[in-house]
């Protein structure tokens, strides 16, 4: 199985998680945004990583490989059998996916993306602006959902924790300043998911390379 794409993509690092808690053997191989490499755009025909191929099985879209990936490999599950919980796990997907990334989008891609990776200049205003306005409502928010267990549905780790906990490393590296003191459970939270070894192998190599290049990230892990 080649997982394509970078694990600097959150959806990407959620990818790999799954595939791993999984114990499912896989190779990735590394593309990056709208990468031109045959076998990626024949698996993602609209260069969006990350891309599956499993054997002639061609599949795009995280949760869409994340979906198949609970079916063809089915233990451990992480999608929750119980209705109530399969729809708050979901959601938590759902809502790290669209509402959470598409804050810390704005920093990550203005901050370190298009200076770092594409050579030109980002707007830092832009950034600014999410990092001040949208970040805090959405952490306020997080911060009083944080459940008194370890994870975010039921008892046991699920999709809900693995998609949740994957932005904040972008936001790590996007350089975020956050005042952890007022998000005391969502701080020990993602500190503990981040630290997860699914997790960790990813971002570890993602700071490692920042710390080659020079780019300052926040480590909290």
């Amino acid at each position: 199985m080649i997982i394509y794409g970078a694990s600097m993509s959150p959806y990407v690092r959620k990818v790999i998680a799954v595939a791993i808690e999984k114990d499912v053997d896989f190779k990735i191989k590394t593309v990056g945004r709208g990468d031109r490499d045959p076998e990626f755009r024949e698996a993602s025909p609209l260069g969006k990583m990350p891309a599956l191929r499993d054997g002639d099985y061609l599949l795009s879209d995280s949760s869409a490989i994340a979906h198949y990936l609970e079916a063809k490999h089915p233990d451990p599950a992480l999608y929750p059998a119980d209705a109530r919980e399969r729809g708050r796990a979901v959601w938590w997907e759902e809502f790290a996916d669209t509402i959470l990334f598409g804050c810390i989008a704005k920093l990550f891609f203005h901050r370190v993306v298009a200076p770092r990776f594409e050579g030109k200049e980002g707007d830092l205003e832009m950034a600014d602006r999410a990092e001040a306005e949208e970040l805090p409502l959405l952490l306020d928010y997080l911060e009083s959902e944080m459940p008194g267990g370890e994870h975010l549905v039921g008892d046991t780790l699920s999709i809900a924790d693995l998609a949740l906990a994957s932005p904040f490393a972008n936001l790590d590296h996007a350089g975020a300043k956050v005042d952890w003191s007022r998000y005391p459970k969502l701080d020990e939270w993602t500190k503990r998911m981040l630290a997860r070894p699914s997790l960790a192998g990813s971002v570890q190599r993602e700071q490692a390379y920042f710390a080659k290049i020079g780019h300052e990230v926040a480590r909290r892990i």
